[in-house]
């Protein structure tokens, strides 16, 4: 069990620090006001982004954060662009064409991920109101259609004119938006598609940063905390813990078989050949049991839906086989260290004396 939450705890940090990406996501890049999401841009930047070189399409998105029913009920909702969402996010899909132009054309439509509208129980059709949380507004949207793949199974999206014309502050437009996504005509045109962008609005009362969608994502997950610590702290509190159970549980083990040291000295067993088939048993077993637990969680996880479990958080979790050779490493050390003094201790008693110890 140990080596089961040590493969999870290892497995979640590269999850998070390496979040898994689409072919089309490396043909894109997030762009943010300079100074954090919290502050927005003007919708005007989006049809002058579009014509910087290298440019292919260019789509607004605003995050909601609404609540449906419950705050409990957490789960991504963006307000985009219709019409340029899948120039954009080629990668997601809806389930047929006709969900795909309904949407385009529903002013109060909206797109849900599979997975959440599962979560959910809902269907095409629907009527949903999601409460405002950031915005006064309550947003009534019909949903028009079920998305997948390209990490949209978790999200709900809708349109952002929508919002636009609900959300009015002191009477006018608002006509602000919190990031623009680009896609580029060529991976190798970011670079300079970023510094261009950058550099257009570098003086403005509303600076960018323009970054790919990997390093987008590490900034959320950066905003829960130093993640690597706490990870790094739990693992470290659970391998010292089990490195006490394992020490004080096989010394009892060896100081129970005092009789069998004995007997096998009796029959001319060496003190080291002992201590050797007594570190070596220990790691047969902890080795056992590290290796079940970190495969029995690689497919586990493989099972299990992450993804709704987690409200879209975490979309799977991948035990690599280089994590089960960490867990396997990391038994047998803990074996090693657990068994060696005592094994030792015991190895070197002399006949009469484990015979005494024993009783017999």
């Amino acid at each position: 069990m140990s080596l089961f939450l040590i493969s999870t705890l290892r497995t979640l940090l590269d999850t998070l620090e390496n979040p898994p990406l689409t072919p089309d996501s490396a043909k894109r890049v997030v762009i943010r006001h300079a100074t954090g999401l919290a502050n927005t841009m003007p919708i005007a930047y989006r049809e002058q982004i579009a014509g910087v070189p290298g440019v292919e399409s260019v789509t607004s998105s605003q995050w909601f954060g609404g609540i449906y029913k419950d705050p409990a009920n957490f789960f991504a909702q963006f307000a985009v662009d219709a019409d340029r969402f899948f120039e954009v996010y080629g990668d997601i899909h809806t389930q047929t064409p006709e969900q795909k132009a309904a949407f385009i054309k529903d002013r109060t439509g909206a797109l849900v991920g599979v997975t959440l509208a599962k979560r959910f129980g809902w269907k095409v059709g629907d009527r949903i109101t999601l409460q405002g949380a950031i915005f006064p507004v309550d947003p009534e949207m019909t949903i028009d259609g079920l998305v997948s793949e390209g990490a949209s199974e978790s999200n709900f999206y809708f349109h952002l004119d929508y919002l636009n014309e609900l959300f009015r502050p002191n009477g006018g437009a608002w006509n602000q938006v919190g990031t623009f996504i680009v896609k580029a005509r060529n991976a190798e045109d970011l670079p300079g598609i970023s510094e261009n962008i950058d550099g257009m609005y570098e003086s403005s009362t509303a600076p960018t940063k323009t970054e790919s969608e990997a390093a987008f994502i590490l900034g959320f997950v950066s905003m829960l905390g130093n993640v690597r610590l706490l990870v790094m702290s739990i693992s470290t509190v659970v391998l010292f813990t089990v490195i006490l159970v394992a020490a004080n549980t096989m010394a009892m083990s060896i100081r129970e078989r005092t009789g069998e040291i004995a007997i096998l000295k009796t029959l001319g067993f060496a003190p080291g050949l002992i201590l050797y088939m007594m570190v070596a048993e220990s790691m047969m077993i902890a080795l056992a049991g590290g290796v079940l637990g970190s495969v029995g969680a690689r497919y586990l996880y493989r099972i299990l839906n992450l993804d709704a479990l987690s409200a879209g958080f975490v979309q799977q979790l991948d035990v690599r086989w280089n994590t089960v050779v960490l867990s396997a490493g990391i038994a047998l050390a803990v074996a090693m260290f657990s068994t060696l003094i005592p094994a030792y201790n015991a190895s070197r008693l002399s006949i009469s004396v484990a015979v005494r110890r024993r009783g017999e």
